[in-house]
């Protein structure tokens, strides 16, 4: 019982230690999260642009941060947009969202991504691609979807056999993508829980 109240003490200590980041709109920042240099731990990078709290991938893009979790050390960004009447995401020009994979930040095993304007090369990966593949009900109702409509389009759960620092959109292959943090199937497509789940390593 001491030995437990020593090590709660201990960590309690250390906690009150940290530098926390002030607020970035009505966000907060919690450890090990840092917006600059006298907050935060400088490896766990984030970016406080007029009052929206970004993430920035390794090819320098920026996407927005919807929520953190300190007690899971996960947060969700925002994925990119599809561009109107096209099937094209923001990002492609980028080949999709990719993590600098030397920084503690990776993405999570909730994510079911969904991939749109596909070419038939695809069919061959180990994807769902079959009419009852996720992407085919955000195609007919999904907000931002109509220039996807038609499209091959499929979806994963993100997972150990998959890279957990990429995901992937280029032309030839497909062309635009969204994802859904642990998905319910049984809820209507616009209640989904749309996001890009990341986690961090702990700080040592």
């Amino acid at each position: 019982m001491v030995s437990k109240i020593v090590f709660l003490f201990i960590l309690v200590t250390q906690v009150s230690s940290f530098k926390f980041c002030p607020k970035c709109g009505n966000m907060d920042v919690p450890y090990p999260l840092s917006t600059g240099d006298n907050c935060g731990d400088p490896r766990y990078k984030i970016y406080c642009n007029n009052n929206v709290l970004e993430f920035m991938s390794a090819q320098g893009i920026f996407y927005k941060i919807l929520n953190i979790s300190p007690w899971t050390s996960k947060l969700v960004i925002l994925p990119p947009i599809i561009q109107e009447n096209t099937c094209y995401s923001s990002d492609l020009l980028q080949g999709g969202l990719r993590l600098d994979e030397e920084l503690p930040f990776n993405i999570s095993t909730r994510n079911t991504v969904m991939l749109f304007n596909c070419s038939d090369n695809i069919l061959s990966s180990p994807l769902n691609c079959s009419s009852s593949s996720f992407c085919r009900q955000f195609e007919d109702v999904g907000e931002g979807a109509s220039g996807c409509k038609g499209t091959l389009c499929c979806h994963f759960l993100k997972d150990a056999s998959m890279t957990s620092h990429r995901i992937r959109v280029r032309l030839g292959g497909c062309t635009a993508y969204t994802s859904v943090v642990n998905i319910n199937p049984n809820e209507p497509v616009d209640s989904w829980n749309y996001g890009i789940e990341l986690q961090w390593k702990p700080p040592f």
